[in-house]
This record gives structure tokens, C-alpha cells and sequence, in this order.
């Protein structure tokens, strides 16, 4: 079976929130302890995209991914959060973990950018953390190269590292 992308609507951010977590918990296990990835529970971050998308909704874009009528993966995408009129940010891109590697995050991408273009911004950029090596890894071989910028946020009780990517549209 094919995936089948297409844009988000309310009905989907609970079921949005619980992938995410399932994808953050599997992809950040390897590098962060289990207490700080046990919150938020699946059911408060599908809470969190019900808000998010609430104040967000008119400048921003969530694109799901389905597998025979399941989410299996979506990406975020909105202007940048360092102001930049040129520059549009990928927020997130999540992956079922059953989805990897099948072409599913490589689709997701392709459509973000595409509607990043559309909107008219000339350069993308992303924040990623700075330990997860696989990430790094999807996104050099897409095009994206580390700026240099780095902050810190909290996942959790754990502060993690980040680094900015960017790439030309």
C-alpha cells in the first residue's frame, strides 16, 4: 500500500499528538532518559496540538501521511521563528516508528518544501538535536546543512541541545 498525503484537519490533531510522542519516545530513547520522554502522555500532546493549531492555524501548515486509513506521519511547517520574511521553518516532522524507512519522511519532506516554495519563501530552516545522528543524517542527504546556530530547550526535565539547519528553496 501506498502513503497518501494531505493537509491536517482538527479531527486529526489528538491522533497527531499521540504519533508524536510514540515517534519522539522512539527516536530519542537512544540519547535522553526515559523520565523526561514519559511526559507528555500521548493523550496531553494531542491536547497541545488542539491549542497549538487553535493560534496557529492561519500562517501555518500540518500535512498527515496515511497507510491504509492510519496517520502514519506529519510535518509542520510555518514562518520562521527568527523573523526572517524569507524564510520558512519546518517545526516538525514525525514518523510512526513502524514507518521508517519505507519513503514515508522522504515524501513528507518533498511536500513541505514544495509548500514552503509556494508560499514564497526562498530558504527553509529547522531546528534538530544535536544527538540524533539518523536525523542529522535525512536531512544532510536532503539538502539541509547546520548553520552554526544552536540553543538549548527542555524535552522533558532533560535540556537538550539543538542545532539549526537551513536550506535553499
Amino acid at each position: 500500500m501506498t502513503v497518501t498525503l494531505r493537509r491536517a484537519t482538527a479531527d486529526d490533531l489528538m491522533a497527531v499528538g499521540a504519533l508524536h510522542q510514540r515517534s519522539r519516545v522512539a527516536t530519542y530513547s537512544s540519547f535522553l532518559p526515559a523520565e523526561a520522554l514519559a511526559e507528555p502522555t500521548p493523550e496531553a500532546m494531542g491536547r497541545y496540538w488542539v491549542e497549538r493549531w487553535g493560534w496557529e492555524r492561519d500562517d501555518h501548515r500540518m500535512t498527515v501521511a496515511e497507510r491504509a486509513g492510519e496517520l502514519v506521519g506529519f510535518t509542520y511547517v510555518g514562518p520562521d521563528d527568527d523573523g526572517d520574511p524569507e524564510t520558512g521553518l519546518l517545526n516538525a516532522i514525525h514518523l510512526d516508528p513502524a514507518e521508517r524507512g519505507r519513503g514515508t519522511g522522504r515524501e513528507l519532506m518533498i511536500d513541505a518544501l514544495a509548500g514552503m516554495r509556494e508560499r514564497g519563501w526562498r530558504r527553509a530552516a529547522l531546528w534538530v538535536l544535536t544527538p540524533n545522528a539518523s536525523a542529522r543524517r535525512f536531512y544532510e542527504r536532503g539538502g539541509w546543512t547546520p548553520t552554526g546556530t544552536e540553543r538549548e530547550e527542555l524535552i522533558g526535565s532533560a535540556v537538550t541541545s539543538q542545532l539549526r539547519y537551513a536550506r535553499p528553496l
